[in-house]
């Protein structure tokens, strides 16, 4: 009776599994106890098994035909999993014949304590096996989908995220926002990256730094991106610094810069929060490289460019105030252009006459901020105004050792040679 109750208190855990359905969960507990009899009986044919998920319960019948009781004792033919003596059988009616078949219930007890824990240990087995492959499919299909997840549990390389149905996610910490910190309960939104399998686990892997994330957040908060009016053609990302999205609209009605801003930023604020404040630049599509770089360089207005298109090569003249705007804070602007346009740039500063100055603030993709900070708290704001002073001099008026002074010196010569 003990075994009976062992066995239906975990069919009852297994029926709730919301992973598996009706169907596949029947079929394996037929096949679970049908290989329980074979054991036992060497064949299954002559037994019917009726699974009632709703009950938490199985019944087993056992049909055999009634054959004479000689045939029964002394026949070597007589198999007991197919035939019962005619004695035997009219124990349980009396009515019965040569001939017919008679049909017994079969209770688990009939197998013995060790049959039915071998049963519950593949009932087990067979359940998580399927448990798993049922949720390698399902994120299989969803690869470069959002899922939203509760961190359950923090490590150094990577953090371990619930989704809704208690499936475990991985996101390693190279695949995290630099910015990102998460405490233990906190929602995470995440894009699916790739599901591998793992000594027979699945192992899915979720990603804030891919640009698949950054295009699906656009899904979800622009609607002409999800209907498919805005296409986006290509994203680039430094991830919690900048990024660059350009898009193309085929109705001339919509402007997608537009679309994808919103009114007064109201659509990419969202994106930019769920970022880490990266500094999102949507732009035009155009097949023209010229423009389409031009684009890419924004903020930056640039005055000229030279193409070499064989080998994805472009000069860019700008005007001395609109280098460092082009550069971008780290090097960042001009890295991301290079790669949404396909083209290595190169930046060139356009002075139109030998004499004339430039603003140190100018320089700043190649002096660090806090030198240029302390030229200007004695005077010298422009590139001239400090090669006028010689290295001894800049010494004395400032906490500057000489050896950066010569640099800052020599990369300001070199803008005037």
């Amino acid at each position: 009776m003990e075994n009976n109750l062992n066995l239906i208190e975990s069919f009852s855990e297994f029926k709730e599994m919301k992973n598996i359905d009706r169907v596949t969960l029947m079929s394996i507990l037929e096949e679970v106890f049908r290989s329980m009899i074979r054991k036992k009986f060497s064949t299954d044919e002559t037994f019917d098994i009726i699974v009632n998920p709703d009950r938490g319960d199985i019944e087993m019948y056992h049909n055999r035909t009634i054959v004479d009781d000689e045939f029964a004792e002394d026949s070597f033919d007589f198999d007991p999993a197919l035939h019962v003596g005619l004695t035997e059988a009219r124990k349980i009616d009396s009515d019965l014949e040569i001939g017919e078949e008679v049909t017994v219930p079969v209770t688990l007890n009939d197998f013995g304590r060790r049959a039915v824990l071998a049963v519950r240990q593949n009932l087990v087995s067979k359940i998580l096996e399927l448990e798993k492959d049922n949720v390698y499919k399902k994120y299989k299909d969803r690869i470069g989908e959002i899922v939203t997840g509760e961190v359950y549990q923090i490590w150094k390389k990577e953090l371990l995220i619930l989704d809704d149905e208690g499936n475990e996610l991985i996101m390693p910490k190279n695949e995290q926002i630099g910015s990102d910190f998460f405490k233990k309960g906190d929602a995470v939104r995440a894009v699916i990256q790739r599901v591998d399998m793992k000594n027979t686990t699945p192992v899915i892997i979720l990603s804030r730094i891919s640009p698949e994330f950054l295009a699906k957040l656009f899904e979800l908060e622009v609607p002409e991106v999800f209907d498919g009016l805005i296409t986006i053609k290509k994203i680039v990302r430094e991830p919690g610094e900048r990024a660059k999205v350009a898009v193309e609209s085929y109705d001339d009605r919509i402007d997608p810069v537009g679309a994808c801003v919103g009114m007064k930023g109201s659509r990419i604020h969202g994106i930019v929060r769920e970022l880490r404040n990266e500094n999102i630049d949507v732009i035009n599509f155009t097949t023209n490289p010229t423009l389409f770089i031009q684009r890419a360089l924004s903020p930056a207005k640039i005055t000229t460019i030279k193409l070499d298109e064989e080998n994805k090569r472009a000069e860019v003249y700008l005007k001395p105030d609109q280098v460092s705007l082009a550069i971008g804070k780290g090097g960042h602007n001009i890295k991301l252009a290079g790669k949404l346009t396909g083209y290595d740039i190169d930046v060139y500063r356009d002075t139109d006459e030998d004499i004339e100055d430039v603003d140190l603030e100018e320089f700043a993709d190649e002096i660090d901020s806090w030198i240029i900070d302390e030229l200007k708290a004695i005077g010298c704001d422009t590139a001239k105004s400090v090669l006028e002073l010689s290295v001894e001099e800049l010494v004395k008026r400032t906490d500057l050792e000489e050896e950066t002074i010569t640099e800052v010196h020599n990369i300001l010569k070199s803008e005037f040679e």
